[in-house]
C-alpha cells in the first residue's frame, strides 16, 4: 500500500515537471519563430544601398564627434506619397533635421533621391502595426549606437529642427524616456483599449521620441509585442510595449499638448491663417495631409527664422557700437564697417554702419537738417490720416493693419512670458489710437495708446482696464547680396531690351533662309494695343506718334487696334491718319472697327478683345489715347503679364493741371521728352483700372467673358472687370483649401484651372497727360461721382491746393465760421 501511494506521487510529480518542460519548450520555440519572421521582414533595402549609405552617414561619424548624430527620424509613409507628402517633408524640414533621417515604406519601394527603407514583407495596409514595429526594429538593429534620441514620425507631420535640438539637447538621453503627447483614446474608444488606470500611450500623429536606452530595452521583445496586440492602433501597442518592456510611461505633461502639436480639424488643419501662437510654439504640427500645405508652412516657417536673425543682426551692431565706445574707438575709424578699407571715404555713411544700426532704440535718431527734412507723423484711429497724402484720410490698408497687429502680438507675448509665477495675465483689447513715422535709414516708429485688462488670479482677485502707452521701434537691418549665377531681371530687360533688334532681324532672315535654331532666341508673346477713341483728333494724333515712335521704329512686336467711334462724316481725318501710319509702315499691323453708335469703352474693348485681329496668345494692353509710353513699359508689360497666372494692372502717373502747377514746375515738356515724375506735376492713380494687360485667352474665361457692355459713357467699366478678375484668382484660394479635403484626381483637374492674380506697380514710363474733365450730368451716379473725383485730384498737389486755400482770406474767415458754428450746434445738441 505504501509503495503504491508513492509510485502514484512520483508519477504526479513527472507529471508536472513534464507539463512544465513542455510549456518552456513551446514558448521558445514561438518566440523563434516570431524572430525569424522580423528578420525576414527588415533589412535587404531594395535598392542594395547599406543602412548607411541610405542616410548617408559615414563611418567614423559618432555620437561623440558629430552634431549631426543627435536624432534618428524615422517617418513612415506608403508607396503611394513618396512623390507627394514624403518629398515635400524632405524638402522642407527633412534636410535641416540635427541628425538623419529615413522614410521606411512597404516592401519593393524605392526612390532615386530620397532615403527610402521598403520593409520586406511588409505592405501598406491600414493601421500600419507591423509597418512601425519593424521600422523601430530596424532603427534598432543598424542605428542604435550611433544616434541619442530616435523619432517615430508619420508623413503628415510637420516639425520644427531648431526648436527639436534645443529640447533634446535638454534632456538626458541615456536615462529611458518616451515622450510625447499622452492619451488615453477618446471617449467611445475608453476601455476598449486594454489599458490599466495608470497605462496610457503616445499619440502617433505628433510624433514620438524614444532615447536610445528605451528602444534598447524595448527592441529585443518587440516579436512578442507583434503577438499579442489587443487593438488596431499602432500608437497604443507600441506605447503598451514600452510600457511592459522599459517600465515607462509617455510623458505626463500638460504642455507636451502645445510643444507636440495635433490639430483636431482633421483635413482641413493649418488651411487658414498661419499667423497664430500655436504655430510659433510648437515643435511639431500634425496633420498636414497635402503636399502644398507642407511647403505653404514651410515657407511662413522660415520668414520667422529670418525676423529673429534679423533682430540678432541689430542686437550685434548694438553691442559692437557699446563696445567700440568702451574701446574708445572713434565714431568715423573705418576699421567698425565692415567690407571698407581703411583708405576710403570715411565721411560717407553706409547701410551697414554701426553708427546707424548700433543705435539704441529712441525716437531721435534721426536729426534733420532743417525745418524741411521734418518727418511727418501719420495719426492712426479707426482710420488713416497723413500730411503726405492726396487724400489725407485714408483707409488703413491691410499692410498697416497686419503690422500693427504683429507689433501688439510680440509685445504682449513679452509682457507675459512671466505672467504664471507673477500670477497675473495681461489682455490687450483695443488700439484706441496711435501715430507712425517712416524714417527710411533707421526704421518704422510707432506710439499706440492700448486698452488693456489686468487680470490677477493670485492673492486679492481683480480686474482692472488699464491705458498704457506703446512706443515702437522696428529698425531697418543692412543690405545684404547674395550672388546668384542668374540675374532674372537682368536676363529678362538683355532679352526684351538689348536683344530686341538681334531677335526682329533674326526673325526676318528667318523668313527668307533656314536658320539654325540655336541662334534664334525665344519669340516674345505679341503685345496689341486696343485704343477707343471718339473725336479728340489732337490726342489721337500725338498717340499714334508715340506708338509709332516706341513700337514701330523701336521694333517691340506690337500691333495696334483702334476702335473708332462716331458718324462716316466725322471720322475722315482719324481714319486718314490711320492710312497714313499704315503707309509708311506696310510691314506693321495697324487695324481699326468702326462704331456707329454711343460711346461706351466697355463695348469698345469688348468687340476688340472678341476680334479676330487678336490671336489667343497675344497680350492685349487696353490703354487710352492721353497716355504715352517708353520701351521699358512694353517691358514691364511682358514681365508681369503671365498667361493662365497673372493680370497686369500698371499705377500710372496722372499729370496735374500746367496751369496750376506751384514753383517751377509749370511748363510742359516737349513731345518725345519723357515726362518728370515729381509731387508737383502728378500724382500716382492708385484707383485707376483702365490701363490693364491681359492674355486673350484669359479675358475670354467663362467667369470673365470681356467686358460690361451695359456701361454707357465715361467710366465704371474697369471697377467691373477688376472684380471678375478677383472672383477668378478666389480660385486659388479655394484649391489651396480643397486639396485638403479632396482627392488627387481633383488636384490634377484643379491644376488646368486659370486661377488669375492681379499684379500692381507703379510704372514712371506710363504717363497720363492732363486733360480738361467734363462731367456729363446724364451720367449715372456712381460714373458721375468717380468723374469728379478724378477731375478733383486732378487740379494739382495737396501744397498747391493749401496755398491757393490760405492766401484769401475770406477762405479762412469761411472755414472759421463753419467750424464754430457746427461747435455750437454739436453742444446745442448736448444740451
Amino acid at each position: 500500500m505504501l509503495q503504491h501511494k508513492m509510485t502514484k506521487r512520483k508519477t504526479l510529480i513527472i507529471g508536472f515537471f513534464g507539463i512544465a518542460l513542455g510549456l518552456c519548450i513551446g514558448t521558445m520555440l514561438k518566440n523563434y519563430l516570431a524572430l525569424e519572421i522580423v528578420k525576414r521582414c527588415s533589412l535587404r533595402p531594395t535598392n542594395l544601398k547599406t543602412p548607411a549609405d541610405i542616410i548617408g552617414l559615414r563611418e567614423e561619424d559618432t555620437i561623440q564627434n558629430s552634431q549631426r548624430n543627435l536624432v534618428f527620424v524615422g517617418v513612415m509613409t506608403a508607396k503611394s506619397f513618396l512623390e507627394g507628402r514624403a518629398r515635400a517633408v524632405y524638402d522642407t524640414w527633412g534636410k535641416e533635421v540635427p541628425g538623419r533621417m529615413a522614410f521606411f515604406s512597404s516592401e519593393g519601394s524605392y526612390s532615386d533621391d530620397l532615403p527610402v527603407v521598403g520593409l520586406k514583407n511588409v505592405d501598406d495596409r491600414y493601421p500600419p502595426q507591423k509597418k512601425s514595429f519593424m521600422m523601430l526594429y530596424y532603427m534598432y538593429e543598424h542605428y542604435i549606437d550611433r544616434f541619442e534620441w530616435f523619432i517615430r514620425a508619420d508623413d503628415d507631420v510637420y516639425m520644427e529642427p531648431d526648436k527639436l535640438e534645443r529640447f533634446l539637447r535638454s534632456i538626458d538621453s541615456s536615462k529611458p524616456q518616451f515622450i510625447g503627447q499622452a492619451g488615453k483614446g477618446n471617449s467611445e474608444e475608453f476601455g476598449l483599449l486594454s489599458l490599466e488606470f495608470d497605462e496610457n500611450f503616445c499619440m502617433g500623429g505628433p510624433g514620438v521620441i524614444l532615447s536610445s536606452e528605451t528602444l534598447r530595452r524595448v527592441a529585443p521583445h518587440i516579436p512578442s509585442c507583434l503577438k499579442n496586440l489587443y487593438s488596431t492602433h499602432e500608437d497604443v501597442e507600441v506605447g503598451r510595449c514600452v510600457q511592459k518592456f522599459a517600465g515607462i510611461p509617455c510623458t505626463w505633461n500638460y504642455e507636451m499638448q502645445y510643444i507636440l502639436r495635433h490639430n483636431s480639424s482633421g483635413r482641413n488643419a493649418y488651411t487658414g491663417k498661419l499667423k497664430r501662437k500655436e504655430i510659433h510654439n510648437a515643435i511639431t504640427l500634425h496633420p498636414i495631409k497635402q503636399a502644398p500645405l507642407m511647403y505653404r508652412l514651410h515657407s511662413y516657417v522660415q520668414g520667422l527664422k529670418a525676423e529673429e536673425m534679423r533682430q540678432e543682426s541689430l542686437l550685434l551692431h548694438r553691442d559692437i557700437k557699446r563696445m567700440a565706445k568702451y574701446l574708445e574707438v572713434p565714431d568715423e575709424s573705418t576699421y567698425m564697417m565692415p567690407s571698407v578699407s581703411p583708405e576710403s571715404d570715411s565721411t560717407k555713411r553706409h547701410f551697414q554702419d554701426h553708427n546707424i544700426l548700433g543705435i539704441s532704440p529712441e525716437l531721435n535718431k534721426f536729426v534733420p537738417a532743417s525745418t524741411d527734412d521734418l518727418l511727418d507723423w501719420s495719426f492712426i484711429a479707426r482710420s488713416l490720416y497723413s500730411a503726405s497724402s492726396a487724400n489725407p484720410k485714408q483707409k488703413i490698408d491691410s499692410a498697416m493693419r497686419e503690422g500693427l497687429e504683429d507689433a501688439i502680438t510680440e509685445v504682449m507675448e513679452n509682457i507675459n512670458n512671466y505672467s504664471r509665477q507673477r500670477g497675473r495675465v495681461i489682455e490687450f483689447r483695443e488700439l484706441l489710437y496711435g501715430y507712425h513715422r517712416l524714417d527710411a535709414l533707421h526704421g518704422q516708429d510707432m506710439i499706440l495708446d492700448l486698452l488693456l485688462i489686468y487680470k490677477k488670479y493670485r492673492g486679492k482677485k481683480m480686474t482692472v482696464p488699464v491705458r498704457r502707452h506703446l512706443y515702437v521701434q522696428r529698425a531697418f537691418t543692412g543690405i545684404f547680396v547674395k550672388e546668384v549665377d542668374e540675374d532674372f531681371y537682368n536676363v529678362t530687360l538683355q532679352q526684351s531690351l538689348l536683344g530686341s533688334l538681334f531677335q526682329n532681324g533674326m526673325a526676318r532672315l528667318s523668313s527668307h533662309f533656314t536658320m539654325p535654331s540655336g541662334l534664334l532666341s525665344p519669340t516674345q508673346d505679341k503685345i496689341v494695343f486696343v485704343l477707343p477713341i471718339a473725336g479728340r483728333l489732337g490726342t489721337f494724333e500725338r498717340f499714334l506718334r508715340t506708338y509709332e515712335r516706341v513700337c514701330v521704329r523701336g521694333e517691340q512686336h506690337c500691333d495696334l487696334l483702334v476702335v473708332i467711334f462716331g458718324s462716316p462724316d466725322e471720322l475722315g481725318d482719324h481714319l486718314q491718319l490711320l492710312h497714313d501710319l499704315h503707309a509708311r509702315h506696310v510691314y506693321q499691323q495697324v487695324n481699326w472697327i468702326q462704331r456707329s453708335s454711343a460711346f461706351s469703352r466697355g463695348v469698345a474693348l469688348d468687340v476688340a478683345a472678341r476680334s479676330s485681329y487678336i490671336r489667343q496668345e497675344d497680350i492685349i494692353l487696353f490703354i487710352d489715347v492721353d497716355m504715352v509710353f517708353e520701351v521699358e513699359t512694353l517691358q514691364r508689360v511682358r514681365m508681369h503679364t503671365q498667361r493662365g497666372k497673372q493680370v497686369y494692372l500698371p499705377i500710372v502717373f496722372s499729370q496735374y493741371d500746367p496751369q496750376r502747377r506751384s514753383g517751377d514746375a509749370g511748363g510742359s515738356e516737349d513731345e518725345g521728352e519723357t515726362p518728370r515724375i515729381d509731387d508737383e506735376r502728378g500724382y500716382f492713380r492708385q484707383f485707376g483700372f483702365g490701363i490693364c494687360a491681359i492674355y486673350k485667352s484669359d479675358i475670354l474665361d467663362e467667369d470673365i467673358n470681356g467686358f460690361d457692355k451695359d456701361i454707357t459713357g465715361w467710366g465704371l467699366e474697369d471697377v467691373k472687370f477688376l472684380e471678375k478678375i478677383v472672383r477668378v484668382g478666389t480660385r486659388q484660394r479655394g484649391f489651396l483649401t480643397n486639396t485638403a479635403e479632396l482627392a488627387m484626381d481633383y488636384n490634377e483637374a484643379a491644376e488646368q484651372w486659370r486661377r488669375l492674380s492681379v499684379f500692381r506697380a507703379p510704372d514712371p514710363t506710363l504717363v497720363h497727360i492732363y486733360h480738361d474733365i467734363s462731367c456729363d450730368v446724364q451720367l449715372d451716379a456712381p460714373q458721375y461721382n468717380m468723374c469728379l473725383g478724378t477731375k478733383a485730384n486732378s487740379l494739382g498737389s495737396t501744397r498747391l491746393m493749401e496755398q491757393l486755400f490760405h492766401s484769401s482770406p475770406e477762405n479762412v474767415q469761411f472755414a472759421a465760421d463753419f467750424n464754430r458754428q457746427k461747435q455750437q450746434q454739436q453742444q446745442q445738441q448736448a444740451r
